[in-house]
């Protein structure tokens, strides 16, 4: 059953709608397959601002809404909870479509209908970790409809962040003597792996590098299902979209290497880092960065932020997007 939720509309001080505003949810046909979207903006004249999320498959929806909504007052932000995703999960999806070629097809459908909806020629879209991915190479190749990519736990090399990430792990907890941790990750043995071994990795590098707790689950967990936009009713889909796309996509996706893919963009580019993230490590963002041509490039490091820095440091987050981006996009 579909849990779709409501937002709240943008209100003037006499509780008036703000005219001009845009808040919408609704269940768009993308790629054959209804998928949802949010679009929230205090303004259509702002431009629209196109968060796509990692994974593949873990929606971002409620913790950009949490940290981010300031965001609305000079973006419209669209959210989509990508196929297979939460709000978009759906068992009739065939596997064979969860391919990176058909996420381009879908984004691009996407990003027509939000420019026909707000009177808009371009977007600019922010990616993080796999959304990062998907972000990179929808902007190659339409560049005319793109106009800023902001990429988080920026993806380069694939496989050589996972490589950083597994060596991160394993130097962890030998420092810690965490024998448990050892075992279990030379269990797996180092990339390429499978889906089923990354789950293994990555628990490991959130308990070595102190990000799993009681207490972090539980405030994850309060943020993730609160507000109106969502409930605990859409928890089932959330575990089971993130596990079937993260199956059926690991393969290829973990194979990306954007350095060879993708070695120039043809608008304003910003790589916003977490200093503290083993996830993505930076310094195979880095190596991306270094690597990548395009009109103007900057580098912006959130020293307190792991692989979520829109998430661990908002504030410093909204205003990078409203002082460096929103500029950038004339």
């Amino acid at each position: 059953m579909k849990h779709p939720g409501t937002t709240p509309p943008f209100r003037g001080p006499q509780g008036e709608p703000v005219p001009g505003s845009i808040a919408e949810i609704a269940y768009l046909r993308l790629g054959g397959f209804d998928q949802w979207v949010m679009m929230r903006g205090e303004s259509l004249a702002n431009p629209p601002l196109i968060h796509l999320h990692g994974g593949p498959g873990f929606t971002e929806m409620r913790l950009f809404r949490h940290s981010n909504a300031p965001l609305e007052k000079i973006f419209t932000v669209v959210s989509w909870d990508q196929r297979g995703t939460a709000k978009s999960f759906d068992p009739t999806i065939p596997r064979s479509t969860m391919t990176v070629e058909q996420f381009i097809t879908d984004l691009d459908e996407l990003v027509d209908i939000v420019c026909n909806r707000v009177g808009q020629e371009k977007v600019a879209i922010f990616g993080h970790s796999w959304g990062s991915a998907l972000g990179v190479l929808y902007a190659a190749r339409f560049p005319e409809k793109v106009a800023a990519y902001v990429g988080s736990g920026q993806i380069g090399d694939w496989q050589a962040g996972e490589s950083l990430s597994y060596s991160y792990a394993i130097a962890e907890a030998e420092r810690q003597n965490n024998r448990k941790a050892l075992d279990e990750l030379r269990a797996i043995g180092p990339p390429p792996y499978s889906a089923e071994s990354l789950w293994t990795e990555r628990t490991w590098v959130q308990r070595l590098d102190g990000q799993l707790s009681i207490r972090s689950l539980w405030e994850f967990g309060r943020i993730f299902l609160g507000g109106p936009e969502s409930s605990v009713f859409d928890l089932p889909n959330i575990v089971r979209g993130f596990r079937f796309s993260l199956d059926a996509m690991w393969d290829e996706v973990s194979r990306l290497n954007l350095i060879e893919l993708v070695p120039g963009l043809q608008m304003p580019v910003f790589f916003f880092l977490g200093r503290n993230d083993h996830w993505v490590p930076a310094e195979a963002s880095l190596a991306y960065f270094g690597a990548l041509a395009a009109p103007s490039k900057r580098l912006v490091w959130f020293e307190e932020s792991g692989h979520q820095p829109f998430v661990d440091e908002p504030e410093k987050f909204n205003a990078a997007m409203a002082d460096l981006v929103r500029p950038a996009m004339g």
